[in-house]
């Protein structure tokens, strides 16, 4: 294992099976709605509902092409950070409810005290085609056994 007093950094791009992930159920969202025995005016509602998730989504969580999307993580001596182009890097704290599986990392976070918007968690899906399998490997583990530092 690393030293504690080494930073672990790493920057992920858009998954591929992330994003057949999320086209898979909006697929099925529409179905449903479509499916459904409501107006037509209900099922174009449910549409639009769908549609309006997507645009949202896909820039921010999935496609990460929006200056707002969380793209890195690092861990160093002074606690966790995380990366987006708009706002760089920010001090967060990370959940104790984050996940590190070998097919996905959830991790969720809330900025510290003193940075805005303290009460509110995040949370970023970084499937392990998103980064090299080692870099995956090393955050989960980190994860893991540092999660509260």
């Amino acid at each position: 294992m690393s030293s504690r007093s080494k930073a672990f950094e790493c920057r992920w791009q858009a998954s591929r099976s992330l994003l057949t992930a999320y086209l898979v159920a909006q697929t099925l969202a529409c179905l449903a709605v479509w499916l459904l025995d409501v107006p037509v005016l209900l099922t174009l509602l449910g549409w639009l509902v769908c549609a309006g998730h997507a645009a949202w989504v896909l820039p921010r969580a999935i496609l990460l092409s929006h200056a707002r999307a969380f793209r890195g993580v690092r861990h160093a001596h002074d606690g966790w950070q995380v990366w987006s182009q708009a706002r760089g890097w920010q001090p967060v704290q990370i959940a104790a409810d984050s996940l590190a599986l070998p097919l996905i990392i959830v991790l969720r976070f809330r900025p510290r005290a003193g940075q805005g918007g303290g009460w509110l968690t995040r949370s970023v899906c970084i499937p392990r085609d998103a980064l090299a399998p080692d870099t995956h490997r090393r955050l989960r583990v980190l994860l893991k056994f540092a999660r509260y530092a």
